[in-house]
């Protein structure tokens, strides 16, 4: 069996999964983006279990995270999201996703993609983190500080610097995975 970082609990298929291909991988999709910085969000208070279980309720309650459409969302269809039990129910942090929606569409219309801006934190390479133990990570860095205060000047909310350097680690503008696992590796090869 390969070694993980610690956080990936081989009882969780779905977690080991989501260690194993996505987490720290770089991604360059709109909207792939857009979603992993409302599952940031989300997690706020809560397990990213409990998030990344409501995961496929997340991309069917906001249309597979395109966010021209989330941007036009009614308060009508943010008031059904409440009763929805396939994703979080909390009003600001529904509010926030279709807020960030058309945040990032303003973004898109300046620099192109979303990605083109957000990448600009890591000078358009990822930060390598040598981490070895998952203790040894920061919560936030000089750049998710940057990049938070940046989005919340643009307007984007749920954005501090703690759920930015958590996307930024699930984006993989940074490999945070610990040096002894395997991920780590693959990532900087």
């Amino acid at each position: 069996m390969p070694q993980r970082c610690e956080w990936a609990d081989i009882d969780d298929t779905q977690l080991v999964a989501y260690h194993d291909e996505e987490w720290g991988v770089p991604s360059h999709e709109d909207r792939h983006l857009f979603e992993l910085l409302t599952l940031e969000a989300a997690q706020a208070g809560l397990s990213w279990r409990t998030i990344l279980h409501k995961r496929d309720g997340y991309r069917s309650a906001f249309h597979q995270f395109d966010p021209a459409r989330v941007a036009r969302f009614s308060t009508g269809e943010v008031e059904a999201l409440l009763s929805d039990p396939a994703i979080v129910r909390n009003r600001p942090k529904l509010e926030s996703t279709v807020n960030n929606a058309h945040c990032i569409v303003e973004v898109q219309g300046e620099f192109g993609t979303f990605d083109s801006y957000i990448w600009r934190f890591v000078n358009g390479a990822p930060l390598v983190g040598r981490r070895r133990t998952v203790h040894d990570m920061p919560s936030e860095t000089p750049e998710s500080k940057a990049m938070s205060k940046d989005l919340k000047g643009r307007g984007f909310s749920f954005v501090g610097s703690t759920i930015c350097y958590a996307f930024m680690q699930a984006a993989g503008l940074v490999n945070d995975h610990v040096t002894t696992c395997f991920r780590y590796r693959e990532l900087t090869s």
